[in-house]
């Protein structure tokens, strides 16, 4: 019987190592690198979206929104990098690079086939060990459809917003978004 070749694990700290070098993000979990993918148009879209309306509500405050390009780490073992994530008042980062957040209040993630399995399940496990995450999103790409969960004390609450013309609250920034506006120029079912 053939045995299969043995797994590679990296550390923390030779995954930030590499990843500050590489050309390509790569997320990381429990001592294995994973490669991210391209988005499509629509996640691209709704990402944009997402992120200019919540800019133009943040612009004069102290909160400070990031795209895809800031990484967060929510335990010790993983790092990720959200489609869109909001921190408010003073930001935390790991290190003095301060490429790598650590007090995320809200954090979107845009759902592809590929991952919205472990973006519900692992991904969230990890994020609500973040003390300072009170909004975590999680964005259909073929209807309209966002899955919000809010931090209320200790519990995590969830409702979805499904209709065109449903506003998304998001009272831990003072922010609200309609679907219609996350969904501009998106092409999705009815």
């Amino acid at each position: 019987m053939a045995s299969l070749p043995a797994q590679t694990l990296f550390t923390p700290e030779e995954y930030i190592t590499q990843e500050r070098k590489a050309l390509h993000k790569s997320e990381y979990l429990s001592g294995q690198i994973f490669a991210m993918s391209g988005a499509s148009r629509a996640h691209s879209l709704i990402t944009g979206n997402i992120f200019n309306r919540l800019y133009n509500q943040l612009v004069a405050s102290d909160c400070e929104i990031h795209s895809s390009d800031m990484r967060v780490q929510p335990s010790p073992i993983a790092y990720f990098y959200p489609d869109v994530v909001v921190a408010c008042g003073e930001s935390r980062f790991a290190d003095d690079v301060f490429d790598t957040l650590l007090n995320p209040i809200v954090i979107v993630e845009v759902l592809s086939p590929s991952t919205a399995a472990f973006d519900r399940g692992e991904k969230f496990a990890h994020y609500r060990q973040l003390a300072s995450l009170q909004d975590y999103l999680l964005v259909s790409q073929h209807k309209f459809c966002v899955e919000h969960y809010w931090r209320q004390g200790q519990q995590w609450k969830h409702t979805e917003f499904c209709a065109p013309e449903d506003v998304l609250p998001l009272i831990s920034i003072g922010c609200e978004i309609s679907l219609r506006d996350i969904y501009t120029r998106v092409t999705v079912a009815d």
